[in-house]
């Protein structure tokens, strides 16, 4: 029986981008219907789909500074979660045989009546009715169809990790190994309601729609018996045993993520080249940065507020809330940022404590946006670039992303490597540097060389960082290019 499954779905099943089977529908190779596509559908496009392959697909890693959700090969569950999912699929499976026995047992006795008919009373249509019953009979004992592949896909990976459908965005996600529900979230880029991630604020709690969930760590916050009355859980504490339809609040604006304070632990402070350093901070499990990638935070060594504050764009991506990466420059320690010049004289060390403010600023991935994405940075405005990157590769938005980084000194793509990497291992993912001395000059480069990858501004939003001097320039360029002024988004650094 063919089946009919989600194109996120679909999409995980076969290994491939959403945006790759759009593009077939869009194309007219592939029908949907409301929003799904068919098995036998997706079998005639890819008819060498290879079972034991598809079953375990192990994402193509890529070399580079850090790694997405992408490159994550799949994760088995616990044992005894592995069990729980076979015994629900078992128990499918003897259901379903049971009512193929009942109808076996009411084809032969529909059979033995036909028979006892002919005898006492032939006639016409009691031959015809007769005849229907064999013919059918035969076509199914002789029918030597082919194994759906998808389905037993499908089943394989339902075994494998469970499924979440999110409403009412409609969002999806795979739950992989031990995760919680919270975690496998974040990993996926979504953007859920949460606080400490750890069972005491209450914050994450979402109502089960549909499906099981299983508590795998202690929870301290009491919801109430209405709440639990509702199925409400905890989502930092819970994991899919079954797939889950979920009601959960999501971020979908900055204006949705309320301003925090915590204090975060300086986990190392590495060079990326000489005038460039690799900022890592590490939050408490009870008091995590809930943030959108792109957004900035406030940064300053404990008791030292006055005179060691600096303002960074987060580098990282909100999939791994407790790891906070910055990319602090000598350049901004010359322009007078406190922190920047205190972490270049010295003065920030492995176990520092250190106080984050934020999140801040609305240079946000458009998640809703159906066009491509290009990226036109400049020197550390590839901070908060890199965060959408790996957030927008992470919940597979954009059919494709274009990078354009400029450097205004000589080698100054200190993380050329990582851009180099996603153009090598990605689909639909280029990659031009560019060296030009003045911050004005490689804004105007820069959007030159974007409308080498962009063709047609209406399919491409574009997201501005760098030196303001650069940003103002490259505004400019855009939109004497007829970029709308709606696709462009800005930040400075």
């Amino acid at each position: 029986m063919t089946q009919y499954l989600t194109l996120a779905r679909a999409a995980q099943l076969l290994g491939v981008s959403r945006h790759v089977l759009q593009k077939q529908i869009h194309d007219g190779r592939l029908p949907a219907f409301d929003g799904t596509v068919s098995s036998e559908d997706l079998l005639q496009l890819y008819p060498d789909l290879a079972i034991e392959e598809a079953a375990m697909p192990e994402a193509k890693p890529f070399a580079g500074y850090g790694l997405v959700k992408c490159g994550r090969e799949r994760i088995l569950p616990p044992k005894e979660m592995l069990s729980r999912r076979l015994v629900t699929q078992g128990t499918e499976l003897a259901e379903l045989r049971k009512h193929l026995a009942r109808y076996h047992d009411l084809i032969e006795a529909l059979q033995a009546k036909v028979e006892a008919l002919a005898t006492a009373a032939p006639s016409a249509g009691v031959d015809e009715l007769r005849s229907t019953l064999d013919q059918g009979l035969a076509a199914i004992l002789g029918n030597q169809e082919a194994v759906d592949k998808v389905e037993v896909m499908d089943e394989v990976l339902r075994v494998i990790a469970a499924r979440v459908t999110v409403r009412p965005s409609g969002h999806e996600f795979l739950v992989e190994g031990a995760e919680t529900v919270l975690e496998a979230a974040l990993h996926a880029g979504l953007a859920p309601s949460y606080g400490c991630g750890n069972g005491n604020c209450g914050l994450c709690k979402a109502r089960v729609i549909e499906g099981e969930l299983r508590q795998v760590r202690h929870f301290d916050y009491p919801l109430s018996a209405v709440e639990q009355a509702q199925n409400y859980k905890l989502l930092c504490s819970h994991t899919a045993v079954t797939d889950v339809v979920l009601e959960m609040i999501e971020a979908r604006t900055p204006a949705d993520i309320p301003e925090q304070q915590v204090v975060a632990r300086v986990k190392a402070v590495s060079p990326l080249d000489d005038r460039t350093y690799l900022l890592r901070l590490e939050t408490p499990r009870t008091s995590r940065l809930r943030f959108l990638a792109g957004q900035r935070a406030t940064l300053a060594i404990a008791g030292q507020h006055a005179h060691h504050r600096g303002d960074f764009p987060i580098a990282s991506c909100p999939c791994d809330d407790r790891n906070l990466q910055f990319h602090v420059a000598r350049a901004q320690a010359e322009a007078g940022n406190a922190f920047a010049a205190n972490l270049f004289g010295g003065g920030v060390h492995a176990g520092d404590t250190v106080d984050v403010w934020g999140p801040f600023g609305d240079f946000v991935l458009r998640q809703e946006s159906p066009r491509s994405l290009l990226f036109v940075c400049c020197d550390t405005g590839f901070a908060p670039v890199r965060g959408i990157i790996e957030h927008a590769l992470s919940v597979d938005v954009a059919p494709a992303i274009g990078l354009v980084w400029a450097a205004t000194r000589l080698g100054g793509h200190y993380l050329a490597r990582q851009g180099r990497a996603w153009a090598e291992s990605l689909d639909n993912f280029s990659f031009h540097p560019l060296e030009v001395a003045d911050a004005e000059a490689a804004g105007v480069a820069a959007v030159t060389a974007a409308r080498q990858v962009a063709a047609d501004p209406q399919d491409w939003d574009v997201y501005v960082a760098g030196p303001p001097g650069f940003v103002g320039a490259a505004a400019k360029s855009l939109a004497a290019a007829g970029w709308p002024p709606e696709q462009i988004a800005a930040t400075t650094t």
